[in-house]
């Protein structure tokens, strides 16, 4: 039995643009994500955001989202809902809102749903969390937002 997987927000829609709130231009809070059809035997969820219009700039990483959540509120980077917060490009932990320096810029949210928690010690990178989900992975939701400054 097949379940249809999907990562969605309140604040845009797939492919839609990213209000400026969430980004360097705003308050730079993370949007609230939700999803839905977790795929069975889920025991935790990672997520990684990353620009691909700038070499895979990692906005994101989180891991060890329990499998009893069924998404993140906004802000809830830096609030301790979000698992284990790793190391974004920016050099922080945590959320790191759009800021591209010149045109649009997609943004890839991937969550992946985990049979357990991915416990990376230290802080998650983004390239450590892609390598400790290969062979494990129960299933991957994905949406792209985009932003432009100044739009």
């Amino acid at each position: 039995m097949s379940t249809s997987f999907t990562l969605s927000s309140t604040a845009f829609a797939d492919g839609g643009s990213i209000p400026a709130r969430f980004t360097c231009d705003g308050a730079g809070q993370s949007p609230p994500l939700a999803w839905h059809g977790t795929p069975e035997g889920t025991r935790a969820f990672a997520l990684l955001v990353t620009d691909p219009d700038a070499r895979g700039f990692v906005h994101w990483v989180a891991t060890d989202i329990p499998a009893s959540s069924a998404g993140l509120a906004e802000g809830a980077s830096g609030s301790g809902s979000a698992g284990r917060e790793g190391r974004n490009d920016f050099g922080r932990t945590g959320w790191g809102g759009p800021c591209p320096p010149s045109g649009v810029h997609r943004y890839v949210f991937e969550l992946f749903a985990l049979p357990s928690p991915l416990s990376i010690p230290g802080v998650p990178s983004a390239a450590a969390v892609r390598t400790a989900i290969r062979d494990r992975l129960l299933g991957e939701a994905r949406m792209t937002g985009t932003y432009r400054r100044g739009a």
